[in-house]
């Protein structure tokens, strides 16, 4: 069983000057061993439906502001919303689809010379897709939240909160941040990975 293992206030600043304190919890006892953090923010101190966001760490995408993917954007409107309704940001160290950073940028390569995102994972040797939320559902067990609003596009996140004992009793849609550089990126997660995503069909 997971537990908390230190809590500590924080103050978040954004590139675009968007700004909130967050609490940062750290854990012991999670199943993969790794250092996944859970960001307390806005009034989630017993909201009866606090909005979660599992979100798996990119370099790229959160601290460089990579248009590759749409990571930092997502990252960037998740903290506001989960600010203004109450919940938790779960930053989850699965780069690259659980992959790593190496074998992510190695994934782009591949990408660079006609294959998608899961096509580049898989001749690679690994899963299109390796993340496992179990992790997500331990921290969220010993935060003492056990039903959620799910702020995901993803509708594997739901049914792996779901099977590890977590009350998803909605999913919330994120906004689509379609760039030039990531339309093909965003096409491939909607039709392959059946993600809630409005993406022209032209973009693919």
């Amino acid at each position: 069983m997971a537990t908390i293992r230190t809590q500590v206030s924080l103050p978040l600043r954004f590139a675009d000057g968007y700004a909130t304190t967050a609490r940062v919890f750290t854990f012991d006892g999670l199943a993969d061993g790794h250092e996944h953090l859970a960001f307390g923010l806005g009034e989630w101190d017993g909201a009866p439906l606090p909005l979660i966001r599992p979100h798996s760490e990119c370099l790229t995408g959160d601290v460089f502001s990579s248009e590759r993917c749409d990571c930092g954007s997502q990252l960037r409107e998740a903290v506001e919303r989960i600010a203004d309704a109450g919940g938790f940001l779960l930053y989850l160290r699965q780069e690259g689809r659980g992959i790593g950073l190496y074998a992510k940028l190695d994934a782009y390569a591949l990408q660079d010379t006609g294959l998608d995102t899961y096509e580049a994972n898989v001749a690679l040797g690994h899963g299109e897709d390796e993340r496992s939320y179990l992790v997500a559902a331990q921290m969220l067990q010993a935060l003492a939240v056990a039903r959620v609003a799910l702020l995901s596009n993803n509708p594997d996140k739901a049914h792996q909160l779901r099977r590890f004992g977590v009350t998803v009793a909605t999913r919330v849609p994120t906004g689509v941040h379609l760039s030039a550089a990531n339309a093909r990126y965003l096409a491939t997660k909607a039709r392959k990975g059946d993600h809630t995503l409005d993406v022209p069909p032209s973009a693919g």
